[in-house]
């Protein structure tokens, strides 16, 4: 390349392309090291203009998109299609169930121990969440009986506390995180759903989403998602259309 030759439109439109590929997050980075690579040409006499402040600017604002989720719908489509026939589809059907249900992140649902249940009274110990502490939640009929499932029919031998376990390589060992979501992005696949996200956070905003149409509100909803601070869950106000709508002002009439 000539650098010499580059102009302002050529970056501009570097930075253009490049907001269609990346996230802002990611484009955030590359304009930084796009205006310190710009600077060092200077320095080394490359080009005598400051090149490096035509690089435009990117706005990345705290939660500016909306939350990637299913509609009514693939939601219920998903769930609908839970496989049952399988050691293993018996592990997915209770870790989709407990993201779907009780909106667990992958990570917590990986954690889950044999002593965290309370069958009697129909309770789950969340042991960590991204707060720092525990939570106990109710333990819904659907996602109970979908763990009994496994446990009774699907659960590997092993003397490890974990409810899930591997069931090819490694068998007997805990899942991780990674594993949680694999299972969700094999459950969309197979529904045939073409969904903006594969992971678990993915039945996580399907439910929040979900919970805010049939008239839970944000403080209900933070407390069962774990969240820190209410803004976090202030995005999914962005869904409810009906609500925003009574929000919004009339428009004001103007007299000539």
């Amino acid at each position: 390349m000539d650098l010499a030759r580059l102009r302002v439109p050529d970056v501009v439109g570097f930075v253009s392309e490049a907001t269609v590929r990346y996230r802002p997050s990611t484009v955030q980075l590359l304009t930084t090291a796009l205006r310190s690579f710009l600077r060092f040409v200077r320095s080394e006499g490359l080009r005598e203009d400051r090149l490096e402040e035509a690089v435009p600017m990117v706005s990345r604002r705290r939660l500016a998109s909306l939350p990637r989720h299913l509609g009514a719908a693939d939601f219920a489509r998903l769930i609908a299609s839970l496989d049952s026939s399988s050691p293993q589809g018996l592990r997915d059907r209770a870790i989709l169930l407990f993201a779907a249900r009780l909106g667990l992140r992958a990570s917590e649902i990986a954690c889950l121990m044999l002593d965290d249940f309370d069958w009697r009274s129909g309770t789950v110990r969340v042991r960590t969440r991204k707060t720092g502490h525990g939570a106990l939640l109710p333990l819904p009929y659907a996602v109970g009986e979908a763990l009994a499932a496994y446990l009774e029919r699907g659960r590997p031998a092993s003397e490890d506390r974990h409810i899930f376990l591997l069931h090819r390589q490694h068998a007997g060992a805990p899942i991780d995180r990674h594993a949680a979501s694999d299972a969700v992005h094999r459950a969309l696949r197979r529904a045939g759903i073409d969904a903006p996200a594969h992971g678990a956070n993915l039945l996580r905003h399907s439910l929040a989403t979900d919970l805010l149409a049939h008239g839970a509100n944000l403080r209900q909803i933070a407390d069962l998602f774990g969240h820190r601070a209410l803004s976090s869950t202030q995005i999914y106000a962005k869904v409810d259309v009906a609500a925003l709508r009574e929000a919004a002002l009339p428009w004001p009439e103007v007299t000539w």
